[in-house]
């Protein structure tokens, strides 16, 4: 498997990354079957791994950090990240200095590692100072419990701000930021994308499936309505009765076409498209099982032609999302109606 550099750090990473999110609770609870899968995973030439602190709860982690024990670790560029709510106590998430400096090291314990290449901040927090976030990561750094820093799904505007605060205020600068990027979620190539390439920073996108609707398993007239864990936890991105995502599915069917008279599958032609994209380092693959693993692997070989992918903006123009609730997030200003209008009296 090839090798790609992480943005400008010198690091150098495999064009697929093994998303560790299925892997505990909210996945594959069989840790011995996921250690088997993240296994198989490095014995293909994947050098990159990725999870995060809230996923199932801190399970994720524990898990990779098995998967990695016995001298595998020191040949893994190991990312996870911190931000989402770990606890019912009001502080136990966010990107505060008190809330990072303390669950860094619950990170470094149940991944069983001395440090964490990658730490990204999960979500942007507009209430925190970017300052204040960015010093306390920066001490991480130069105590040697972290190599480098990254974002997860901020907007253009809050990583030009990061970038202007670390270097005004002598800060460690993010280096790489995880979008979510797909054929149907194509809003990132208007913005985010150019503006990660101006800064030099690598780009790491999570759900280049679509969640799962770009696997293959959704076509037209084959009663295939959505029934994952995740459908039932998110109405709004997979309830075929809502316009925005029949036309996911129409999409999917037109794609799933395009792949087959191309000699291959839509799993390898979604992931293929995203790591063509010259912004990309790497697209995170989150298999739950074996099979969602063997069938992902064969992408990081299949190069589309310029044909195929002028088929392809065809079918979902560039710069689009296809259902903007796919978008990741959701700022503020928009999610709470009282930042739109002024008190009355």
């Amino acid at each position: 498997m090839e090798r790609r550099a992480l943005g400008r750090t010198g690091v150098q990473v495999s064009p697929l990354c093994l998303g560790a999110m299925m892997f505990g609770a909210w996945g594959n609870t069989d840790h011995d079957d996921s250690i088997r899968i993240i296994h198989r995973a490095l014995d293909a030439g994947i050098n990159f791994v990725d999870t995060a602190d809230v996923y199932s709860r801190g399970e994720s982690e524990e898990i990779v950090g098995k998967a990695l024990a016995g001298g595998r670790r020191d040949n893994v560029v190991l990312a996870t990240k911190v931000h989402g709510r770990m606890g019912d106590d009001p502080n136990e998430y966010g990107n505060s200095r008190r809330w990072i400096t303390r669950e860094v090291e619950n990170s470094l314990r149940r991944l069983k590692t001395d440090w964490i290449d990658l730490y990204q901040i999960h979500r942007p927090e507009p209430d925190t100072d970017i300052d204040d976030t960015l010093g306390a990561l920066s001490d991480l750094v130069h105590a040697g419990k972290v190599r480098y820093l990254g974002s997860s799904t901020w907007p253009a505007s809050a990583i030009v701000e990061a970038q202007w605060v670390a270097e005004r205020r002598q800060r460690e600068r993010f280096v790489c930021e995880q979008p979510p990027y797909s054929i149907l979620v194509r809003g990132i190539e208007a913005e985010l994308l150019p503006v990660c390439r101006r800064y030099g920073m690598g780009v790491i996108p999570w759900s280049p499936l679509a969640g799962g609707w770009l696997s293959g398993r959704f076509r037209k007239g084959e009663g295939a309505e959505p029934s994952s864990r995740r459908a039932q936890m998110l109405p709004q991105r997979y309830d075929l009765s809502l316009p925005e995502n029949q036309r996911k599915l129409d999409a999917a069917e037109a794609l799933a076409g395009l792949a087959e008279e191309n000699g291959m599958t839509l799993i390898e032609m979604a992931l293929a498209f995203v790591i063509r994209h010259p912004a990309v380092t790497a697209a995170i693959i989150g298999p739950r099982t074996m099979d969602h693993l063997e069938s992902q692997l064969p992408a990081a070989d299949v190069k589309l032609s310029d044909e195929v992918l002028d088929r392809i903006d065809e079918i979902v123009p560039p710069g689009l999302n296809v259902n903007p609730r796919d978008g990741g997030y959701v700022p503020p200003a928009l999610a709470s109606p009282g930042l739109r209008r002024r008190p009355i009296g």
